[in-house]
This record gives structure tokens, C-alpha cells and sequence, in this order.
């Protein structure tokens, strides 16, 4: 393995830390409503475990309200049951062969203990992050002691290596930053 393609497989594995990261906060609830919010729900359905995507059409017509579309109606109260036990903090209304889904206004408490996850999911990032640079820089170790690179090119390349990390490290911190302003200011 050369330089190039260890530093693109290791972006590659921190841009999937980051994608992950996306994701998470992703359902972590701001003030608005988001389509988001219940991608966390699994439905038991069909005798198996499906996520709500899977059985039904989300969409956000108001700023506080989410409107469930189930597809099958005979799956409504099932799905409704499923939100509600989603430890959300909604109470979701069946009306027909759709849910509502109306979302409370954040306390301030509530909205300090959410920006308290987004941080817990902005760490299990960086720890991730890092297990990728650690994973690299056994790579580097591996290739010296195999005579694939000298000593120098060891110690440059886990520069590099240590500036990528950084770089991402400061790119979770921003995303974090950005998704704890909306937490507290929607």
C-alpha cells in the first residue's frame, strides 16, 4: 500500500464517521419538526422488526407537526404504538390511514439535556476518528518494519496522518456547534 491510497482509505473511514455522526444528530429534535425524527422507530410488522421508512411515508407539513402516511391501513395502530413507545416524547393520534405526530415546545431543560447527546454523539465520533488514525499509523508501523517505506517517510506520513485527523476532529466540532445552536435557539 502506498501513501496515497492509505490517506484516501483513511478519509474515506473518517468521512463515514462523519456520515454516521450526520445521521445521529439527525434525530436528535431541534425546535422544528424534521422527517428525521422518526427514523429511530422500529415497527413490529409482518412478523418481523421494520423501520417505520419501511411501512410508511413521513412528511412535515408544519413547523410542529410530522404526519405519518401508513400504507397499509391495517398497520396504523401498530405503527402509532411504535411512536409512542419510541421514547420520543410525542403523542401520536391515529386519524384514518395516517398518524399525527404534533411535537411539544422544547422546555429549556429538555433543549440542555438534547445539546448534552449531540455532544455524546460528537465524542463517539472522535473516537471513532481516531481508532481510523491508530488504525493508519499500525499500517505505517507494518509497512517500516517490512521495508516498504524508511524511517522519514514513516514520520511524514504520520504527520499527515495527525493533520487529517486534526482537520476532522475540527469538522465534528462544527457540525456539533451548528446542531447545539439549533437546538437552542428553534
Amino acid at each position: 500500500m502506498d501513501k496515497t491510497s492509505l490517506l484516501n482509505d483513511l478519509k474515506k473511514r473518517m468521512d463515514g464517521a462523519l456520515a454516521s455522526l450526520d445521521h445521529d444528530l439527525k434525530g436528535v429534535r431541534t425546535g422544528r419538526a424534521s422527517a428525521n425524527f422518526l427514523d429511530s422507530v422500529v415497527v413490529e410488522a409482518y412478523g418481523d422488526r421494520m423501520h417505520l421508512s419501511q411501512l410508511a411515508t413521513v412528511t412535515v407539513p408544519e413547523a410542529r407537526l410530522i404526519n405519518v402516511q401508513v400504507w397499509d391501513k391495517e398497520m396504523v395502530k401498530t405503527v402509532e404504538k411504535a411512536i409512542a413507545h419510541a421514547d420520543l416524547g410525542v403523542n401520536p393520534s391515529a386519524d384514518g390511514a395516517s398518524i399525527r405526530v404534533p411535537l411539544p415546545i422544547l422546555s429549556q431543560e429538555r433543549r440542555n439535556e438534547l445539546v448534552k447527546i449531540a455532544a455524546k454523539h460528537g465524542e463517539t465520533c472522535k473516537i471513532s476518528v481516531r481508532n481510523v488514525r491508530r488504525d493508519g499509523m499500525d499500517q505505517l508501523k507494518k509497512m517500516e518494519k517490512d521495508s516498504e517505506i524508511s524511517k522519514d517517510d514513516h514520520h511524514s506520513i504520520s504527520e499527515e496522518i495527525q493533520k487529517v485527523t486534526e482537520d476532522y476532529v475540527k469538522k465534528i466540532d462544527s457540525v456539533v456547534t451548528l446542531k447545539e445552536k439549533d437546538i437552542l435557539n428553534n
